[in-house]
């Protein structure tokens, strides 16, 4: 619901700023009441822009919203991802639903970097100035390339192509990926997390209406409210300060928006002199390589619910939701992703941080390159064995129950502490989650082993010894049935 509230702001703000913004690149003078530039050369677009900040009444707030709501569905998507992969909520039948918040997560960026560089200041100049010589870079056909994005030389027309993105593409594929992520929640209901009187074969949710609306509505509201008032009390993104583009200038100490961050920190960490020449042309590793891990990166963050299908040959329906430490080593790989992510992000306000800590920015980058690699292992590592600790704890909860606190003294004079037994809701909840069978390599038809099921069964391995047997749950009869349940179901729906 927060991408929705966000969505529906930045649709209604974004036609309001459409009848004043100019999406052109033509040169004017500014005579607007902002007098340090007045009599400065500027765009029209930044022109429109001064106008609708200082002279339309409400103009400026409306932009602030329009900033604040773009800031914020990035980071809304990525917790709905973070959820859902630390759950299992992607599994089938929601590898779709998957698809499509991933597809949303690469259309809201698309959305806030094309939008980010509308207002053709001297900050988004310089950050257009960055993808232009990033483009120059692609091999072979990075000069066409360029000349198709900017129209002709750099700027060219890079704010007209941008504004076709910005309202045309953009909104039309966040309107139909929200839409399919809806018909599909309406389909397959949402997954629910282990409880007294749910399974596998049951959803059970609060009704549509009036609960889940009214709840919805609030939160609605509270996104909103929130949106208005950060736009009221904190400046973003002034362009006065920073004055009109110039392609023959940069800003100093620019940084770009927090989502894109990540793509910024990844050219930063690549080693100086990175080229080699091949076919009479020359390559760069400092475009490649960056280009190459975030792209691995996130193919494998938009594949892995089918990866982790094929490794497990799980092919039945999931509605109860894993708890993530019962599933160590697919939560020890979203805590390395997340780091690894991090680290990116990082990077892209290394000259920051060399300023703030007074330290040399070339000691930061050497820091970053090498918790590039040795972060993600440590992290891995520790993520999952708290989740083997915090699974043992489960299992003498189950076995022994809770410390009490109180000491007694046995007839035979040794003391021992008095737990108190787990009641049979708790113990659902603790133990009653899907066990996987183990999922060995199987021979082909002539009796041998390929090396793609070798593969698959070393994956399976190393994805599925990481749980600890519980005590099965207990079974119960559900009220107003006579109909018993229980809570041991493996992928095969037994």
């Amino acid at each position: 619901m927060i991408t929705i509230a966000c969505i529906m702001v930045l649709f209604l703000t974004g036609v309001i700023l459409m009848l004043v913004y100019a999406p052109a690149t033509e040169a004017t003078v500014y005579h607007g009441p902002y007098e340090p530039l007045v009599g400065t050369e500027v765009s029209r677009a930044f022109a429109s822009v001064m106008r609708l900040s200082f002279e339309v009444p409400g103009g400026l707030l409306i932009r602030q919203i329009h900033h604040w709501a773009a800031l914020l569905i990035p980071a809304s998507i990525m917790l709905q991802l973070l959820v859902a992969f630390f759950t299992g909520a992607f599994r089938r039948p929601r590898r779709g639903s998957w698809t499509m918040l991933f597809l949303l997560l690469i259309v809201a960026l698309a959305g806030g970097w094309s939008g980010y560089a509308l207002p053709d200041d001297m900050l988004s100049g310089s950050g257009l100035r960055i993808v232009h010589g990033i483009t120059l870079g692609v091999p072979v056909i990075g000069s066409w390339l360029s000349t198709v994005i900017f129209g002709g030389e750099f700027p060219g027309r890079i704010i007209e192509n941008l504004n076709l993105i910005h309202v045309i593409v953009v909104p039309v594929g966040l309107v139909m990926l929200v839409a399919g992520r809806a018909r599909t929640a309406y389909k397959n209901k949402p997954p629910q997390f282990a409880a007294w009187g749910r399974g596998e074969h049951n959803v059970v949710g609060v009704p549509f209406l009036p609960n889940a609306a009214v709840r919805a509505g609030g939160l609605f509201a509270i996104v909103v409210g929130l949106l208005i008032l950060m736009a009221t009390l904190v400046t973003i993104n002034p362009i006065w300060s920073y004055g009109p583009s110039d392609p023959g200038s940069a800003s100093a100490g620019s940084q770009p928006d927090w989502y894109t961050g990540f793509l910024d920190g990844a050219l930063r960490l690549v080693p100086p002199g990175w080229e080699f020449e091949f076919l009479d042309r020359t390559w760069t590793l400092a475009i490649l390589a960056p280009l190459s891990v975030v792209g691995l990166f996130l193919i494998i963050v938009a594949v892995y619910p089918f990866l982790e299908g094929w490794v497990t040959r799980d092919t039945v329906d999931h509605h109860v939701l894993d708890r993530p430490r019962n599933t160590a080593t697919r939560t020890a790989i979203g805590v390395a992703g997340m780091t690894f992510y991090g680290v990116l992000w990082g990077a892209a306000s290394a000259d920051i941080i060399a300023l703030v800590f007074h330290v040399s920015f070339e000691g930061v980058i050497a820091t970053l390159q090498v918790t590039l690699f040795a972060g993600p292992l440590a992290a891995f590592f520790i993520a999952q064995r708290v989740c083997l600790a915090l699974q043992k704890k489960d299992r003498e909860l189950l076995l022994h129950g809770y410390e009490t606190g109180k000491i007694v003294r046995m007839p035979g004079g040794e003391y021992v502490e008095v737990r108190q037994p787990l009641d049979e809701f708790e113990r659902w909840r603790l133990a009653a989650h899907t066990h996987v069978r183990e999922v060995e390599a199987r021979p082909n038809e002539n009796g041998r082993l390929s090396r793609i099921e070798r593969g698959r069964g070393w994956l399976a391995a190393r994805l599925l010894a990481d749980r600890i047997e519980l005590p099965p749950a207990p079974r119960h009869e559900k009220v107003g049935s006579a109909r018993t349940e229980t809570a041991t179901i493996d992928t095969q729906g037994r």
